[in-house]
């Protein structure tokens, strides 16, 4: 594919903004599309400088220090004190909390 191609390719127009709205069910004025129609017109050409970059040799980078972190032991703790966490609840019955009904 040429670099023409691409690069059209990577310009959104403010009527496939506004048609990606109506599909979504968003309202989105004339002004605000083509905004966004820039915005995202931007990122794609990023993205395509980005991915144009000769990476060959380079290893996929999973951390940026190259150490690995020490994980805690997976150990369930049964440290909860429903008392202390309930003492501070507006209303509290038979150990549950009580809050306002919002269904009918």
């Amino acid at each position: 594919m040429s670099q023409q191609t691409l690069a059209a390719e990577s310009n959104v127009s403010r009527k496939e903004i506004l048609e990606v709205a109506r599909l979504a069910r968003l309202g989105v004025d004339e002004d605000t599309a083509s905004s966004y129609a820039d915005d995202i017109s931007d990122v794609l050409k990023l993205m395509q400088t980005l991915g144009s970059v000769d990476t060959t040799g380079i290893k996929p980078l999973s951390n940026i220090h190259e150490v690995c972190q020490d994980l805690r032991a997976d150990v369930a703790k049964y440290d909860i004190n429903r008392e202390r966490n309930q003492s501070v609840a507006p209303a509290v019955e038979a150990g549950l909390y009580l809050v306002p009904q919002v269904i009918e």
